[in-house]
């Protein structure tokens, strides 16, 4: 396999000698069959091929770009398709959006070109179900494998949140860590995320059952519906769960307030205890002649029996006013 082709087959011909060279892919035939290579648009090498290909110049720069948000294009000969994946091999379980990549399809009758910047699960999957025989023979099959993988991912990773939010919702009852706020406030930030990658794959996947090409049957275009349809679905769980944040974080902001509503609540009683106290204290308390009490040693017995008094009418002040 030549090294700027990660994946290079023929699609609807023989299957039990996939790999091509440099020269079958370079001299390669309409009359051929459908050809899929699939590059690494980092490599220089990938890059240089691409840009010496007979595919379009606006094509050529959307297949190199960094920067590639979910989009169909259609062209004269085809289309092109950029989506967003996450590759779940990796850690996702912490940060989905540190596995996101960018997978671009540029689709014509004969030819099937994708570019990426890193390995992709789902991209890998089709390539070892073409050399088991069993793969996509058609550009509406490939595109309907590689968007069901690309769903079938991110319902996964939507599965890890909803299990993370569960976790969390249930931390905020029974768990005081002061890490729960910034972490719920994280997890909306996955979400947010991950919505912004699927609500244009939704939009580009719905214009694609639409337009009219021969290179998609009808029964093709009903699947990728399907495939859709799940996106919508996707979408709406990440609404839920978006929500459930929201409803989690207000609930924990609500707590912790409440909580330091009640230390303030018991310092103002101690204040209010102690503060009538403390004026009898410092009033008897000045060193001055004629204190009432000063030359009787009992004084300082009715005295502290005089500020348990007040403190038990204190008490029995809020209790009535259920302060206490």
């Amino acid at each position: 396999m030549p090294n700027c082709f990660a994946y290079c087959y023929q699609l609807n011909g023989d299957h039990s000698k996939p790999a091509l060279t440099l020269d079958k892919i370079n001299n390669w035939q309409s009359t051929d069959g459908l050809l899929w290579l699939h590059l690494d648009y980092t490599q220089p090498q990938a890059q240089q091929w691409i840009q010496q290909s007979h595919l379009p110049d606006i094509e050529k720069d959307s297949l190199t770009n960094d920067r590639e948000r979910p989009r169909l294009n259609q062209t004269k000969d085809g289309f092109f398709l950029a989506l967003r994946g996450i590759d779940i091999d990796k850690n996702t379980q912490n940060k989905p959006s540190d596995s996101m990549v960018s997978i671009r399809g540029y689709f014509t009758k004969n030819l099937i070109v994708t570019t990426s910047n890193q390995p992709i699960v789902a991209i890998s999957r089709i390539a070892d179900h073409i050399e088991g025989g069993f793969g996509p023979t058609t550009i509406g099959n490939f595109i309907l494998s590689l968007c069901d993988h690309l769903v079938s991912h991110k319902m996964t990773v939507i599965d890890i949140i909803d299990e993370q939010l569960t976790e969390l919702e249930e931390q905020v009852m029974t768990d005081s860590d002061m890490n729960l706020r910034n972490n719920i406030a994280v997890l909306r930030r996955e979400t947010v995320k991950l919505r912004h990658s699927m609500t244009p794959q939704r939009d580009a996947l719905a214009k694609l059952i639409t337009i009219e090409t021969p290179l998609l049957s009808l029964a093709e275009r009903q699947k990728i519906h399907e495939v859709d349809e799940k996106i919508s679905h996707a979408l709406d769980d990440l609404n839920a769960i978006r929500e459930r944040a929201n409803v989690t974080q207000e609930e924990l902001m609500s707590l912790q307030s409440e909580a330091l509503n009640q230390r303030l609540y018991f310092l103002s009683l101690i204040t209010t205890v102690f503060l009538p106290l403390g004026f009898l204290t410092g009033l008897f308390g000045v060193n001055l002649d004629g204190i009432p009490g000063a030359e009787d040693h009992l004084s300082f017995s009715i005295f502290c029996g005089l500020l348990v008094g007040v403190l038990i009418l204190q008490l029995a002040l809020f209790y009535r006013r259920k302060w206490i």
